[in-house]
C-alpha cells in the first residue's frame, strides 16, 4: 500500500511482533494497511557456527555486549530512507514532538538491545539514534519498541478516529492533560466539577487550561519549568474547584 507506515524490527525475539500491537486500534490499522510490521532476526547475520551475537565486555565486566558487526550486517540489510532507532537508556529521551514527526514519516527501523548493550562502534559507524523510553532498565529493547511504535501509529491518519482526538492529551501542548470525567454525575459522594455541565466552552476551556497547569506545575515541575507560560503566576484557585 503506497503511503503505508513501514515498521521493521531488528530482535533477538522476533515473535514478539507485532504483539500487542496487533489488537485493538493498532491491530485494526495493521490489518487495514494502514503502516507494516516486519520482525527481523538478528541472529541470522551471525557468522560463526553457534550464530553468536554477542561477546564479553572489552576490558572485563559483567555480561556480554551485542557485536557491532552483526548489527552493522542487520541494519544494513534493512536500511532505506527511514531512520533508524535504537532502544538503550543511554539514549535521548522520547518525546511527543519526536513521536509526531517519526508518524509523518514513511516509517521507521528500531533496533532493540539485549544484555549489556551495544557495541559503541556501531554507533560510530552508522546513524542511528539512540532513544530511551524512561529512566529504567528492562530486559531488552522490544518493549521500548512496542512502546515506540504504539505512540507513532496512533498518530497515523484515521486510526484514533477523530483527525482532533489527540490535540490536548498530556504533552501535546508542553503540559500535562486536564482531568477527565464522565457519567454518573454522582459516585461515592464525589461529583463532576459544575463548569463542566455548564455549556460554557469559554469557562471550560479556562477551567481546564487552569487545571493542566496546575497538576503539571506540581506533578512535573520539570515540564513546568520548560513551558512558555512557567513564568505566569498559576491562577489562584484552579485546583480542584468546582467552579
Amino acid at each position: 500500500m503506497s503511503g503505508t507506515f513501514a515498521a521493521t524490527i531488528l530482535t533477538l525475539y522476533p515473535e514478539m511482533f507485532p504483539g500487542p500491537l496487533g489488537v485493538s486500534l493498532a491491530g485494526r490499522a495493521l490489518r487495514e494497511g494502514g503502516w507494516s510490521c516486519d520482525a527481523v532476526q538478528i541472529r541470522d547475520f551471525a557468522t560463526d557456527r553457534h550464530r553468536s551475537v554477542d561477546d564479553t565486555p572489552a576490558g572485563g565486566g559483567a555480561g556480554m555486549v551485542l557485536r557491532a558487526d552483526v548489527l552493522a550486517a542487520a541494519v544494513d540489510s534493512v536500511a532505506d530512507a527511514r531512520p533508524i532507532l535504537a532502544m538503550t537508556p543511554r539514549g535521548r529521551p522520547l518525546t511527543q514532538a519526536r513521536v509526531r514527526k517519526l508518524a509523518d514519516g514513511p516509517g521507521v527501523i528500531v533496533l532493540c538491545g539485549r544484555f549489556e548493550g551495544f557495541d559503541e562502534r556501531l554507533f560510530e559507524g552508522r546513524d542511528i539514534e539512540q532513544v530511551s523510553i524512561g529512566d529504567y532498565i528492562l530486559s531488552g529493547g522490544e518493549m521500548g519498541a512496542l512502546v515506540l511504535l504504539d505512540a507513532c501509529i496512533r498518530l497515523l491518519p484515521g486510526v484514533m478516529g477523530a483527525a482532533s482526538s489527540g490535540d490536548d492529551e498530556s504533552f501535546e501542548t508542553g503540559l500535562l492533560e486536564y482531568p477527565q470525567y464522565t457519567r454518573p454525575y454522582e459516585w461515592e459522594g464525589r461529583t463532576i466539577p459544575e463548569v463542566l455541565r455548564s455549556g460554557d466552552h469559554a469557562r471550560i476551556a479556562a477551567w481546564r487550561m487552569a487545571q493542566a497547569e496546575t497538576d503539571t506545575r506540581l506533578r512535573r515541575p520539570d515540564l513546568w519549568e520548560r513551558h512558555e507560560g512557567a513564568r505566569v503566576q498559576p491562577p489562584s484557585g484552579a485546583r480542584r474547584t468546582k467552579d
